[in-house]
């Protein structure tokens, strides 16, 4: 039986692509992770798999290209059901899904709205986004995890954005563990996992990322 080929087109910096690789990892799956030049020309490849976005992640499942990275983690983890990510009740699994498309929805762009700031980080701007970390707090609770006692798919969905957060409290002058410490030791923990932390690149390697990225969109 031929073996099933894996592919993910990636980006180091990407918390999307991390969230598909940190599936993938606890999966227990082999995979080929093949860097994009999203700067100086996607690929052939990139641009026929996903031709509607255009942008990383694509999943490659012997040639069968998937988009978006919660519908890959989804599939991943319907592929390959050992172990779940996902709760075993549907009401479980519908809160898990609640709570990755609040995520979503939420904080990457919360982000962006502090480390785009020119000038000042507005107060609005860093108001907005610890509120919506206290908010994910609450749902956490005195759990390890999102879902319990088990690392699963909010927790993947979610820990990949927080690589970008020392990027966030440097240049909006605060600190995620003053601010929500429960929420900051959820981060240590996940970072702890050997999943997540082949995956997820160092903070200060994003924050020079970030810092150039903000002189090539003119910012600073």
């Amino acid at each position: 039986m031929s073996k099933v080929k894996l592919v993910i087109l990636d980006c180091w910096v990407s918390p999307f692509c991390m969230r598909v690789k940190i599936a993938l990892n606890e999966k227990g799956l082999e995979y080929e992770a093949q860097a994009e030049d999203l700067f100086g020309g996607k690929s052939e490849l990139l641009l026929s798999s996903n031709p509607i976005y255009k942008k990383v992640p694509v999943f490659l499942h012997d040639g069968k290209a998937l988009c978006e990275s919660i519908i890959i983690v989804n599939y991943i983890d319907e592929t390959w059901s050992s172990p779940p990510l996902l709760p075993p009740c549907s009401y479980g699994r519908a809160q898990a899904r609640f709570w990755a498309d609040f995520i979503d929805k939420k904080v990457f762009d919360a982000c962006g709205n502090i480390w785009r700031s020119k000038g000042e980080v507005p107060v609005e701007a860093k108001k907005e986004f610890i509120e919506i970390l206290k908010q994910l707090e609450e749902a956490l609770g005195d759990k390890d995890y999102f879902i319990g006692t088990t690392f699963g798919f909010v927790d993947i969905i979610l820990i990949p954005l927080t690589s970008w957060f020392f990027a966030v409290e440097k240049i909006g002058g605060f600190t995620v563990e003053a601010e929500c410490p429960k929420f900051s030791n959820w981060m240590k923990r996940c970072l702890q996992r050997e999943s997540v932390a082949k995956v997820v690149p160092p903070p200060e390697k994003v924050y020079e990322f970030v810092l150039m990225f903000r002189k090539m969109q003119g910012i600073d």
